[in-house]
């Protein structure tokens, strides 16, 4: 009787460490990496960076330090309609720092929150204020809307790669 015990609790944290790695699996974040202009999909969106440059701003909307812009194509490569916006995009500098895209109506491409329906692709702006240096490396990070029930993450390089 004292073997079948034995065989229980080995079956049983056997089953636990399984189910942990399952959880674990599921739960952890995919980085996906690539270099400007090459296409990478987040969940059900299809996205393509492009570096546009940068920008001192607006009357309305000056910036502290330079205004960095990115072009975002984005493609809805799933059959419902899903939702992206600006608070998905982050520029990372060289001190491994984030910083959150601004919203400013700079161009009337400019990403705020836009619905993306299956297969119709937009394309969009958004910028970043940052102390920008064009000699160092600055890379976009693109997260899933919560609503996107995915643990993908894209990391995209877009200037000295």
């Amino acid at each position: 009787m004292g073997g079948i015990g034995v065989v229980i609790v080995i079956g049983a944290i056997v089953a636990s460490i399984g189910l942990a790695m399952i959880m674990y699996a599921q739960y952890t974040t995919n980085f996906i990496e690539a270099t400007v202009g090459e296409k990478v999909i987040v969940g059900p969106v299809e996205y393509a960076i492009t570096f546009e440059g940068t920008h001192k701003g607006s009357k309305q909307v000056a910036p502290e330090n330079t205004f960095v812009m990115i072009g975002i194509t984005a493609k809805n490569i799933s059959d419902k309609a899903t939702v992206i916006s600006g608070g998905q995009f982050y520029i990372v500098d060289d001190k491994e720092q984030k910083h959150e895209a601004v919203f400013g109506e700079f161009s009337p491409k400019d990403l705020f929150l836009e619905v993306l329906e299956p297969n119709k692709p937009i394309q969009r702006t958004t910028q970043f204020d940052i102390p920008f240096d064009e000699e160092k490396q600055y890379k976009i990070i693109i997260r899933p809307q919560k609503e996107q029930s995915t643990t993908d993450t894209a990391m995209i390089c877009i200037t000295n790669c």
